[in-house]
């Protein structure tokens, strides 16, 4: 996206200068900042232990921030609870337990909308629409599924609130390298249906080829920032971290 488009478009989501952890005194984010623009897919790139997931549940009020701020649609949602977040537009997919494999997956799916239960078919035509297989299965048990399509459940029960703003931790970790394509389709898929996605992946190279922009974190700080491709393109990122990362 060039600098011409964004300035037409608002920002969504803005993290500013954000200091995080898990542990008293101990910070894993270290003043880490991220735009995204409304429509924008944004993918977050790094080493391990440089704070992707990290940055993900500090928005989603998952990890305490300490300094800093973050905004959505220009309102301060610092320190919310996620069932608060939920409220405002904000859908998180976990990397791992991300359905109840003892529901099926329409009751899975049903989840999703315990705030707004009366909009439940119109959410599932929008859902099945983009996951047309899950709509043909709607009775099966979600634990009897593999692990490509246990993430096309949990990326439709978050679909199913209607989110302005969807978080995905690393959604093709674990799968097959056909899976893993079919994962980075679904979320360009949920992208253009309007959906502002800001998505952790360690498969780098590949997130960076569907991405409007990235963010490559380390040490807890966005050490670079750019067009997909021109991140691609960057010789110093190529050296630093995309012969490390996932090809």
């Amino acid at each position: 996206m060039s600098a011409a488009v964004q300035e037409t478009r608002k920002p969504v989501v803005v993290v500013d200068d954000v200091h995080a952890g898990y542990l008293p005194g101990v910070n894993i984010l270290n003043g880490c900042s991220l735009t995204a623009y409304d429509g924008e897919l944004i993918g977050i790139i790094g080493p391990n232990g440089a704070g992707k997931s990290t940055l993900l549940k500090a928005i989603f009020g998952m990890v305490q921030v300490r300094e800093g701020s973050i905004s959505l649609e220009g309102q301060d949602i610092t320190g919310l609870k996620a069932n608060k977040l939920v409220s405002k537009g904000v859908g998180f997919i976990p990397q791992t337990n991300n359905v109840f494999p003892s529901l099926t997956i329409e009751e899975n799916l049903q989840m999703g909308l315990y705030q707004n239960p009366k909009v439940y078919s119109e959410r599932l035509e929008f859902v099945t629409g983009i996951f047309a297989e899950l709509g043909k299965r709607l009775k099966q048990r979600a634990g009897s599924l593999s692990g490509g399509e246990r993430q096309m459940v949990a990326m439709g029960r978050a679909l199913m609130m209607d989110p302005k703003v969807l978080l995905l931790d690393e959604p093709s970790a674990g799968l097959s390298p056909v899976r893993q394509d079919e994962a980075f389709i679904r979320v360009s898929d949920i992208n253009k249906a309007g959906v502002t996605c800001i998505m952790v992946e360690q498969n780098a190279r590949r997130c960076l080829q569907i991405c409007d922009r990235g963010y490559v974190l380390d040490l807890g700080r966005d050490a670079h920032t750019g067009s997909g491709r021109d991140l691609l393109d960057d010789p110093k990122v190529t050296e630093l971290y995309l012969g490390t990362l996932g090809t």
